[in-house]
């Protein structure tokens, strides 16, 4: 349903709502986010007062009857403003990881799209306000989130390639409504905003309103509260990076006996901050204290793990990995020809021939460890084990089976010549490889 009434043009938006839009610069371009609600309605209007060259972005979730309504008004305000308008349709299912409904999965969903909207040096707008904060930080409180997640959401954060910012996040919901109205603007009120099965829902409609009639300003003391949290999160973090570097610590690894000489609070920061560094979600672990024991003093014999969304953390001789989900490898051996570019799950491989190079290429072939094999480092040395070299370079043992054995020659007569991205032999590697042949291994970046 369409609220309010047909616009006022001229209408003077105080400077409350105006400098922090204003504020937002040094971008290449400005996008606003627009749902078509009251919210990001008035912020499109105070971009479009504050800067020039605005463009807007629409995501239809298909989910409400009204989506296609939402739609037209927003493609209708845009036009009224002279704004460029991309509008984007997602198709929206429940999500795959703990916890994740209806709410998270169309969060995701549209985030991937802004993530891929954005170019370097563009900055989206969002609208929210501080009783979306307030929500958030007890929203997560309830979840039970640590000082990360109660810092509530930053006024603005890396996207993509580009920039969030959330210029209204000060500003109280009851003051943009009552400008909205003043100023006569339209907006689409979305119907499953009053449905309290959603979570947030009922925290806005159950929770919130009794809480301010008891605590008037409430909002103000949750934003004291998160910006308390938010630099107890900042100190954090620069203690884990300090620690990080005293002990030794790798972008997927952590020396075992630097990390036991800490108490349990900074192992668990450390952990925390080391994940979270390589783009993960931390586990949802309801006793650290047990899950750091299991994997940090276990048998030398053992080999623990703990299973995340997307990665699982590992510990061989003395290291603990951070090993990301692995991706399918092909259910055959490939074959690799000259000039030819092979995938490998998670490795690039590449074979150019050089002006020396013979007409005619013995046969490449690539594949996993199938038991036995042998590999000759020197064209005049002994053949090693393959399984005795990897307990010699401590690989560890969940990456010897996916590692892409390279192959030259006739059956019977194979040669082993390279090893993953570990060792290639220098007859096929170096600027001017003698055989002729330049084979090139390389890990893709996670």
């Amino acid at each position: 349903m369409i609220q309010g009434a047909e616009p006022v043009h001229g209408y003077s938006f105080p400077e409350s709502l105006l400098s922090p839009v204003k504020a937002v610069t040094g971008y290449r371009q400005l996008w606003v986010a627009l749902s078509g609600g009251l919210d990001s309605t008035l912020l499109l209007h105070l971009a479009a007062r504050c800067h020039s060259g605005v463009r807007a972005v629409h995501i239809n979730h298909q989910l409400q009857a009204n989506a296609d309504e939402t739609e037209a008004f927003c493609e209708n305000l845009c036009a009224e403003l002279n704004i460029p308008l991309i509008i984007r349709p997602v198709s929206v299912g429940l999500g795959t990881g703990p916890g994740e409904g209806l709410e998270e999965a169309a969060r995701k969903a549209r985030y991937n799209v802004f993530e891929a909207l954005l170019n370097p040096g563009d900055v989206l707008l969002m609208a929210h306000h501080g009783d979306d904060q307030a929500e958030t930080v007890l929203f997560r409180m309830f979840r039970g989130s640590g000082v990360a997640g109660l810092a509530g959401m930053p006024e603005s954060r890396p996207l993509g390639e580009g920039r969030l910012a959330r210029p209204l996040l000060g500003v109280e919901r009851s003051e943009l409504e009552r400008h909205a109205q003043n100023a006569g603007l339209s907006w689409v009120d979305d119907p499953s905003n009053t449905d309290t099965k959603f979570d947030r829902n009922f925290i806005r409609l159950s929770i919130l309103p009794a809480l301010k009639e008891r605590w008037p300003g409430l909002n103000q003391r949750l934003r004291h509260s998160a910006k308390a949290c938010s630099e107890s999160d900042f100190l954090n973090q620069q203690l884990a990076e300090l620690q990080w570097q005293t002990i030794g610590g790798e972008e997927r690894r952590l020396p075992v006996a630097g990390l036991i000489t800490l108490s349990l609070a900074e192992q668990t920061n450390l952990l925390r901050w080391w994940i979270r560094r390589a783009g993960y979600h931390t586990p949802s672990v309801n006793d650290w204290s047990q899950v750091l024991q299991d994997l940090l003093l276990a048998a030398e014999d053992r080999s623990p793990e703990l299973r995340a969304n997307h990665y699982s953390l590992r510990r061989f001789q003395g290291q603990l990995y951070l090993v990301p989900e692995s991706q399918s490898l092909p259910k055959a051996p490939l074959k690799l020809q000259s000039g030819q570019t092979v995938h490998w799950a998670e490795w690039t491989i590449r074979l150019s021939r050089t002006p020396t190079a013979k007409t005619d290429l013995p046969p490449i072939r690539i594949c996993t460890r199938q038991g036995g094999e042998r590999v000759r480092f020197h064209l005049d040395g002994r053949s090693k084990s393959l399984k005795k070299w990897f307990q010699e370079q401590a690989v560890p043992p969940w990456e010897r089976g996916r590692l892409p054995l390279i192959f030259l020659g006739a059956t019977g007569q194979e040669e082993l010549i390279a090893i993953g991205d570990l060792w290639c032999s220098g007859q096929y590697c170096g600027s001017a490889p003698a055989a002729g042949l330049r084979l090139i291994v390389e890990r893709d970046c996670d």
